[in-house]
């Protein structure tokens, strides 16, 4: 198979496959891990970018989201934004991806809603066209907290060819995202 350089590769003919890319390109090291903190300013809620080379965007929830810390049991996953507006009902087509829908950094993907009755929303954190959302996480959310950055993907953003350079800008590298986690532990057990 060729290697995966171009954005849908013509060798891809379902969405099952294309979604075995993704995962693939997920396990690859050819991606940049940049965090975004507190989205829209909400303590934890964090968010991980994983951009490959060929700058396409994979959302998916950092390591220290509530979600994936607290042990909650996610009862269901939402891609439906309001009334008018469902991520799902995005319809992708040429060369030219049109028909995906455009977002921008804080857009709204989906919503998490857990047994406990907590909501989270998750954000795009990435201008873009959407290219496509996770479905498998509908049926079964449990792989959004067993395999976040790899099955459990929320979402595939394809930034503007010229954003695409200054999209980690304003964002935390792997290294910093660390650090504010280590930060965030300390000051709880001092509290504590």
């Amino acid at each position: 198979l060729p290697s995966p350089r171009t954005l849908w590769p013509t060798w891809l003919p379902s969405l099952r496959c294309r979604r075995l890319w993704i995962v693939t390109l997920l396990a690859g090291t050819k991606q940049t891990h940049s965090f975004l903190l507190d989205v829209k300013g909400k303590p934890c809620e964090d968010h991980c970018i994983l951009q490959h080379s060929n700058r396409i965007c994979v959302i998916t929830l950092a390591g220290s989201h509530p979600v994936l810390q607290s042990g909650k049991t996610i009862k269901s996953i939402s891609y439906q934004i309001s009334t008018n507006c469902s991520r799902l009902q995005n319809k992708v087509s040429g060369k030219f991806k049109r028909g995906a829908q455009f977002l921008t950094e804080l857009a709204p993907l989906c919503k998490i809603y857990c047994s406990d009755g907590e909501e989270y929303t998750i954000s795009s954190c990435v201008r873009g066209r959407l290219m496509e959302v996770n479905e498998n996480i509908l049926h079964k959310p449990s792989i959004l907290q067993e395999k976040p950055s790899t099955e459990g993907y929320i979402a595939v953003v394809l930034p503007k060819f010229e954003e695409s350079k200054s999209i980690t800008e304003g964002l935390l590298t792997q290294k910093e995202y660390e650090e504010v986690v280590v930060k965030r532990l300390r000051a709880t057990t001092a509290a504590s």
